[in-house]
């Protein structure tokens, strides 16, 4: 359980340039946050800082050059994680939050630069891919207008299907899951408009996701600009932007994978890092928990 949390919104994906690179104000506001968080655990007596980057600075063209100016600007050198140990760390939270009596687990986790799907029956996948399909990146490149086209939704959703293809055949190889699970925020905000419980409810209450009112969700929130998305309940306004591309990935790799429910896991990749921490501690003595920067 945290001690305490503090979010702030980047979105480093939607801040690319036309060449792939991140732009000098989304560099300048990923190098003052890792600055303002980099001092929040110092004031907050953290005894280790652990600060990771994920898809978005892993792709960026200009990546080396943005790191090194947070390393020399702030001190923290940021690790990138891989796209499939992004996928596998998913998994271990999300196997370490069902148990082993869930049994073969397939997880989705869609972040603002890519979509991990990952599937195995231990605490490491059987398979953890990761694909260029986040919700950030997509709003970027295909749903600019405020409410989105029409027909650029109703071609994004046949585009996502071919895209899916070769995965969701991997996904599939691995064996008939047991169980399948959504993570992250853009789950959580589906499932709270299709009548999940609120975030105030607790993490041990059960959400769960449907297609069938995932489905009736999009049809909804496609025609509304985000301002309005915003004002839905459990819908950030730093997420309504991307809201509509996060539904239309989630409805893509359902379908693609025959699966009409997924359960809601509170836990991800945040809590994965600090599980793999934990059990790689020497003699199996845990430290003071870790003040956690996950960058998106």
């Amino acid at each position: 359980m945290p001690m305490s949390s503090t979010k702030a919104p980047l979105r480093l994906s939607e801040n690319l340039d036309d060449a792939g690179r991140i732009t000098t104000s989304g560099a300048e506001r990923l190098i003052r946050t890792v600055d303002e968080f980099s001092g929040i655990s110092r004031s907050s007596g953290c005894g280790e800082l652990m600060a990771f980057a994920t898809s978005a600075l892993r792709e960026a063209e200009n990546s080396d050059e943005v790191l090194a100016a947070v390393r020399d600007k702030t001190g923290i050198a940021l690790e990138v994680l891989s796209g499939r140990d992004e996928a596998r760390l998913t998994f271990l939270a999300t196997r370490r939050w069902f148990g082993w009596s869930a049994g073969r687990i397939v997880n989705l986790d869609i972040g603002g630069g890519s979509l991990e799907l990952s599937s195995g029956g231990d605490e490491d996948p059987d398979v953890a891919l990761s694909l260029r399909l986040g919700a950030g990146r997509l709003t970027r490149d295909w749903l600019q207008g405020d409410p989105p086209d029409k027909r650029r939704v109703a071609v994004l959703r046949d585009w996502l299907d071919a895209e899916l293809v070769d995965s969701v055949k991997e996904i599939k190889a691995a064996g008939k899951p047991d169980l399948a699970v959504g993570t992250s925020k853009t789950f959580r905000s589906l499932a709270r408009l299709t009548g999940a419980a609120p975030s105030g409810a607790g993490l041990r209450v059960r959400r769960t996701l449907t297609a069938t009112g995932l489905r009736q969700v999009i049809a909804f929130i496609s025609r509304m600009t985000a301002a309005d998305r915003a004002e839905l309940e459990g819908v950030s306004a730093d997420r309504s932007q991307q809201l509509v591309a996060g539904a239309l990935i989630a409805e893509a790799a359902m379908r693609a994978l025959s699966v009409e429910q997924l359960e809601i896991c509170p836990w991800a990749l945040r809590e994965g890092l600090i599980l793999r921490k934990l059990d790689t501690e020497p003699n199996g003595h845990e430290t003071e928990t870790p003040l956690m920067e996950v960058v998106q």
